[in-house]
């Protein structure tokens, strides 16, 4: 294939999962010229309709009229009943057609779904992402990629309408082993930027201008940056929900276990996590955890000394 970009540059794409992040992510897409062949569990959003979208039946219908067809829905279990549910993506697959799961899900299984879409003659990347809603609506989304090269180079221009930092990390489950990893140190940078913010202001300090200051220093990053704002303003409409978060966690823990090997601050972390859901807060963005910490200091950030959190 001499020039991928030329090949998909009026592809038909198929897009299952039209959340908070799917629905950007497609929306570039169609914007590029691309056609697109729309399934999700609510109804398909009217602006993709408008814009020149087809509504489908189901996955099979999609994976039928589609050459590339992404997935991006919450969990594994949602992605297996994409494809091998009645009505399928599996049903209307053809040899040389490319699957790419976006979802956030095991790479055990990701490994396993590969190898059923290889056996019919199509490809499979596994493609988690990160950047949040943010990312998803700026095109500036960080996507990790397993599966094999020419397949990777092939959805490459796709990727770079919806992304920013696109890397091959290796074969089929790498990409969302790499998601998992970026799903702890996410984590634990929310906690860590809990525990300072709320330190700061429980010893009086201002801790926007704390904030500010360490946005200038060794201290800063994205998390600190948006998060951090966050955690001061209370604005914890997601964003990324915390049961997604904790999905995510959850299979660092469970990787963890069979890899013989331990993450103590990951499992922390995880525990602040279900502080907030028996809290009521499932589905809270994750900058929420430090609403654990100020329950346990009896302080909310930015409420003054002494003041406590309610």
């Amino acid at each position: 294939m001499s020039n991928p970009r030329e090949k998909l540059s009026m592809t038909n794409v198929g897009f299952i999962g039209l959340g908070i992040m799917g629905c950007p992510m497609a929306s570039h897409l169609q914007a590029a010229g691309h056609r697109l062949l729309l399934r999700d569990v609510a109804p398909v959003p009217k602006e993709l309709i408008a814009a020149g979208g087809k509504a489908c039946k189901s996955g099979k219908e999609v994976a039928t009229q589609s050459d590339v067809i992404i997935i991006m829905v919450p969990d594994t279990p949602h992605v297996a009943a994409v494809l091998f549910g009645e009505g399928g993506v599996m049903e209307g697959l053809t040899e040389g057609k490319v699957v790419v799961d976006m979802s956030s899900i095991a790479p055990l299984a990701t490994k396993e779904f590969a190898a059923k879409v290889n056996a019919v003659g199509c490809e499979y990347l596994d493609a988690p992402v990160s950047g949040g809603e943010v990312g998803a609506k700026a095109a500036a989304l960080t996507i990790m990629v397993g599966g094999s090269e020419p397949t990777f180079n092939r959805v490459k221009p796709l990727f770079e309408l919806m992304g920013k930092n696109i890397t091959l990390v290796g074969g089929n489950g790498d990409g969302q082993t790499t998601k998992v990893a970026n799903q702890i140190v996410v984590a634990l940078t929310i906690e860590a930027i809990g525990e300072a913010l709320l330190f700061a202001s429980k010893a009086g300090a201002d801790p926007a201008l704390v904030r500010q200051a360490l946005m200038g220093g060794f201290a800063s990053s994205k998390i600190l940056e948006v998060h951090g704002e966050r955690m001061i303003k209370r604005k914890f409409d997601p964003g990324f929900r915390i049961e997604l978060h904790q999905k995510d966690l959850n299979l660092a823990l469970e990787g963890a276990r069979n890899l013989g090997i331990s993450l103590p601050n990951t499992s922390m972390a995880q525990q602040l996590f279900n502080a907030c859901t028996a809290d009521g807060g499932k589905g809270w963005d994750h900058s929420a955890m430090v609403k654990a910490l100020e329950i346990m200091a009896r302080h909310e950030i930015g409420s003054g000394v002494g003041k406590r959190a309610s």
